[in-house]
């Protein structure tokens, strides 16, 4: 009976959200364009700082009680409404920081001054804004840095604050908002800002409002994120270029000594050959279940991607995602194209990311890798060797370890997943994608460990929205998708 009334409850707020929808979306979309408006570079103090102002404004608009959280970098912003009694409390994470923009890269004249765009044919055509004085095309894309990574979402849930108060629909549970500000740059102040303010952000559940959709466009619900860490491997030649005529052949050339190096990583398939990388992994049937009812197209992606074979890892996608990688990120040594030069390098580099999954420690796989680096004869340095280190050992290697952010994963059994699940695919035709890791890394684990709380990521924006990337862009219907999810979540009771 409680579940019949549930879906009855939720019905009904469809119903009414339906009915509002028009007179929302547009002041949605201004607000947007707004927020765009103020730079938000990862990188810059004072665009963190401009935005949090911008931000406790609209909340306190809203009637939220803000708070700004200092931290040992920039500072968080938290924003709670009041307290309902005897209730649950639910902890929202977004982001406002964005990657930072080469200007010369995007089709517009400012990646910070939003552009409304549709699609003719395969190009892109510019459309003034007055366009949405008569219509609103669920078509058209906002184009602009973080318009869905991440501010698309922030505008959408204040917006959905305000169609509720709209239609006299009280939410019945606490709501909690936490905002980093660091999260392009991979949080390191967070683990121990939420450790610093354990009480301010308690909460029973954790929803993250970040990253796309699954490709087929679906509702979706992902139940975890991978962790990332990172090393930089620098191998060592003359101690400065030297002529290749006079010296190759003579002076160790460091691109040859680091490529047999990285070769040595993986078997031709793709899979880590170092002893130990995939421990403690195991993929029952049930859960190879799961992973495959994920509606992906493995000739799409290779298409997508214009390889004729992947890597075999996983059998398919979706299970290559449980295991964690071992990627080169980048490769450096001396000049390339119109500026290559006829010399042997002094030094190559690779930049490699790893990432991690539940089963895998990010410091552990670190050592592994140093072993087996030991184990083919290197001597490894933490910094740039000395000239004595250089005249006594024949294969050097600078190891530069970066941070570690923790992967999760939630139990998809839990009750709150199963009342999430509800929520989503009550009056939506569109089968319900369960993910239960996504590849790419949130920094949500320091709330998970500190805060003992599940979390599942909930995703709005289009799948196709070129984050991080120059072009970057929104699909309105994703921001009434955004607003008709928030809404939905909002004004449903808890289990």
């Amino acid at each position: 009976m409680k579940k019949v009334f549930l879906l009855i409850l939720v019905f009904c707020n469809t119903m009414v959200f339906s009915q509002n929808f028009n007179s929302k979306l547009k002041p949605t979309i201004e607000e947007l364009r707004e927020f765009i408006s103020i730079p938000n570079d990862a990188l810059v103090s004072e665009d963190i700082l401009k935005n949090i102002e911008w931000l406790s404004k609209k909340f306190k608009d809203r009637g939220f009680k803000t708070t700004i959280i200092k931290t040992e970098g920039q500072p968080l912003f938290f924003a709670e409404l009041p307290k309902v009694t005897n209730a649950k409390t639910i902890l929202f994470y977004m982001h406002l920081d964005g990657q930072s923009v080469e200007p010369r890269k995007w089709d517009q004249d400012d990646p910070y001054k939003a552009v409304l765009k549709t699609k003719n044919n395969n190009d892109w055509k510019t459309l003034d804004w007055s366009e949405m004085e008569t219509k609103i095309n669920e078509n058209w894309r906002i184009f602009g840095r973080s318009a869905s990574d991440d501010k698309g979402p922030i505008v959408m849930f204040l917006n959905t604050i305000d169609l509720l108060k709209e239609n006299n629909t009280s939410i019945p549970f606490n709501v909690k908002v936490i905002l980093d500000s660091e999260e392009e740059k991979s949080s390191k102040p967070l683990p121990k800002a939420v450790k610093d303010n354990r009480d301010l952000l308690a909460a029973d559940y954790l929803i993250i409002n970040d990253g796309p959709l699954h490709v087929s466009d679906n509702p979706t619900l992902a139940f975890g994120c991978r962790g990332i860490t990172t090393i930089n491997l620098t191998t060592y030649g003359p101690i400065k270029p030297q002529h290749s005529g006079h010296y190759g052949n003579y002076a160790p050339n460091p691109g040859f000594i680091l490529s047999k190096l990285l070769a040595s990583f993986k078997d031709d398939n793709g899979k880590v050959t170092i002893d130990g990388y995939y421990d403690g992994i195991t993929i029952d049937q049930q859960t190879l279940d799961i992973l495959k009812s994920v509606p992906d197209n493995r000739q799409q992606i290779l298409e997508n991607l214009a390889v004729k074979t992947p890597e075999t890892v996983g059998d398919f996608y979706q299970e290559a995602l449980q295991y964690p990688s071992l990627n080169i990120r980048g490769l450096s040594s001396g000049w390339t194209g119109k500026k290559a030069r006829t010399i042997v390098p002094a030094t190559a580099t690779a930049a490699i990311d790893i990432r991690l999954v539940p089963e895998s420690d990010g410091q552990r796989l670190k050592e592994l890798i140093r072993q087996h680096i030991e184990t083919q004869g290197f001597y490894i340095t933490d910094k740039e060797p000395t000239m004595k280190e250089r005249l006594q050992h024949n294969k050097i290697l600078t190891f530069e370890s970066g941070s570690v952010t923790n992967p999760f994963r939630t139990d998809m059994t839990l009750p709150f997943a199963t009342w999430l699940e509800n929520v989503m695919t009550t009056n939506n035709d569109d089968t319900l994608v369960k993910i239960r890791i996504m590849g790419g890394t949130v920094p949500i684990s320091p709330f998970i460990n500190e805060l003992n709380i599940p979390a599942i990521l909930v995703p709005l924006v289009n799948p196709d929205n070129n984050q991080h990337s120059p072009n970057e862009n929104l699909k309105i219907k994703n921001i009434k998708y955004g607003l008709q999810t928030f809404y939905n979540i909002l004004s449903t009771p808890l289990d």
